[in-house]
């Protein structure tokens, strides 16, 4: 069988990092997003399909032609904007599994949905079912339509992008007429589909990360710090270095005296912690980075050679790779009335659910000495900041 991964578009939900990073690329706890899918999957398919576009030779430079012992096939998508555009002119014979890449799920799920005797599709129960592409049921619980988004309750099971077709869907793809927004639709060929075989519906049952907004790599980084142990080899810790509960030291990190780390954090490969900084709860600091003299980090997820100068305060922050803070950064996490953080995204205030956030910083951005920042800021790749500057 084969495996069809859908990972052409740039995804702007995560700018900045999209910037410079194609998403199913952006590193969570310690791999690629598409390595999650990649992994769960090597055993049992003989070729993956990926269809590339937004920065495609970073994907053929890193997995070149093999992943695992399987091999790779890259399918561009050029001309056409909708979803499943590259999959009309794929050669494929019986059965093939379609995901999206948006996802991490866990392999026993998507075990489920390959072993399914005929065809179908994973979902979750949701509360809020006009975001979600929904699956209406009839009395007896069969499958008989996919509704995009309904502005009335039809059902509460939404699709989370992973599919068990066969070929068929290809003929039903180009068989459809384009909408009035001038797309051939998902729900449309998937409801020929749905029409003409047994389609099954298998519920998750463990656990599913989504990453679709910046503020998701805090909450991924939560789960996979929960699952961890205290683990640390050829790493360097001076007197009076203080770690509590879980923290996880790779390759060559280095903790200077007088350190205080506690509750959940990892730090990386070739990272140094210079003395009297303290670093708590939720946070991963990745390869190659410094953070300099009497720093607090908390909640916050720092990328690759990244440097945080002395008397800096990093909270619930999202900070990106190449960036250079100077010392005595520091910013507002909650807002004054108290209420949950929205945060712009495509120019649209977004709902965040959090009740704190600092910042989002993207890559190669350069913040002066003694910046300061409103709540909820996105500084974007390769900005920079004067002096004292307060970012509102």
């Amino acid at each position: 069988m084969k495996a069809v991964i859908l990972a052409a578009w740039e995804w702007s939900r995560l700018r900045p990092f999209t910037d410079t990073t194609p998403k199913p690329l952006i590193k969570i706890f310690w791999k690629p997003i598409i390595e999650y899918t990649l992994d769960s999957l090597s055993q049992y398919v003989d070729e993956f399909i990926i269809v590339v576009k937004y920065k495609q030779s970073l994907f053929r430079n890193l997995y070149k032609d093999k992943y695992k012992d399987v091999k790779i096939t890259y399918i561009e998508q050029w001309e056409e904007k909708w979803t499943w555009a590259a999959i009309k002119n794929l050669n494929i014979k019986w059965d093939f599994l379609i995901l999206n890449w948006d996802s991490i799920f866990d392999d026993k799920d998507l075990l489920r949905l390959y072993k399914l005797d005929w065809y179908g599709c994973l979902v979750k129960k949701v509360t809020n079912p006009e975001r979600y592409w929904i699956f209406k049921l009839n009395k007896k619980d069969e499958v008989v339509a996919i509704v995009e988004k309904p502005e009335n309750y039809v059902w509460d099971l939404a699709s989370l992008w992973v599919y068990k077709v066969n070929d068929k869907i290809i003929t039903y793809l180009n068989e459809v007429s384009p909408s009035k927004r001038w797309e051939i639709e998902i729900t449309d060929s998937l409801n020929l589909f749905i029409k003409n075989f047994s389609f099954r519906l298998k519920k998750i049952k463990w656990e599913f990360i989504d990453i679709s907004y910046p503020w998701d790599i805090l909450g991924a980084n939560y789960y996979f710090l929960n699952t961890i142990i205290n683990s640390a080899f050829e790493w360097i810790v001076e007197e009076n270095v203080k770690i509590k509960w879980i923290v996880k030291l790779a390759k060559w990190a280095i903790l200077k005296s007088w350190t205080y780390i506690e509750w959940n954090v990892c730090i990386w490969e070739n990272t140094i912690v210079w003395p009297n900084v303290y670093i708590r709860w939720n946070t991963v600091i990745w390869d190659n980075c410094k953070i300099w003299n009497a720093c607090e980090i908390k909640n916050s997820s720092i990328w690759d050679n990244t440097n945080v100068a002395h008397l800096s305060y990093i909270w619930d922050s999202v900070i990106w790779n190449n960036v250079n803070v100077w010392g005595w950064f520091i910013s507002a996490n909650l807002r004054h009335d108290n209420k949950n953080i929205q945060i712009p995204i495509k120019w649209i205030l977004t709902q965040s659910w959090l009740r704190k956030f600092w910042c989002i910083i993207g890559d190669n951005a350069k913040l002066w000495i003694n910046t300061s920042t409103y709540p909820w800021r996105i500084i974007e790749t390769w900005a920079f900041t004067m002096p004292s500057e307060i970012i509102k």
